[in-house]
């Protein structure tokens, strides 16, 4: 398995639209969110915000808890216990 720092390098600087999964993971750590609460508070399509999600979800950075109508998504532990190191990667990428 990718160390936690390498693969958040790669989800947000090393691919397309990594910016939008920076921001996704940044507003999850404040609370969890659904897909469609993500699109309002991003301003992005809600698509988008789905395809961010499966990507983020595949590669265990977010997990779902609840029926797919309600879905809510959170942090995985190991993405909170390794927030600092997201943090920093968000300053040097995203945050210039």
């Amino acid at each position: 398995m990718m160390p936690m720092e390498k693969l958040l390098w790669w989800l947000i600087a090393g691919k397309r639209g990594g910016i939008n999964r920076a921001k996704i993971i940044k507003k999850l750590n404040d609370r969890p969110y659904n897909a469609h609460q993500l699109a309002k508070e991003l301003d992005l399509d809600y698509k988008t915000i789905r395809h961010h999600i499966k990507v983020l979800e595949e590669n265990n950075i977010i997990k779902p808890a609840g029926d797919a109508y309600s879905k809510l998504y959170f942090l995985t532990g190991k993405v909170e216990e390794n927030y600092d190191v997201f943090q920093e990667i968000w300053d040097k990428v995203v945050d210039k």
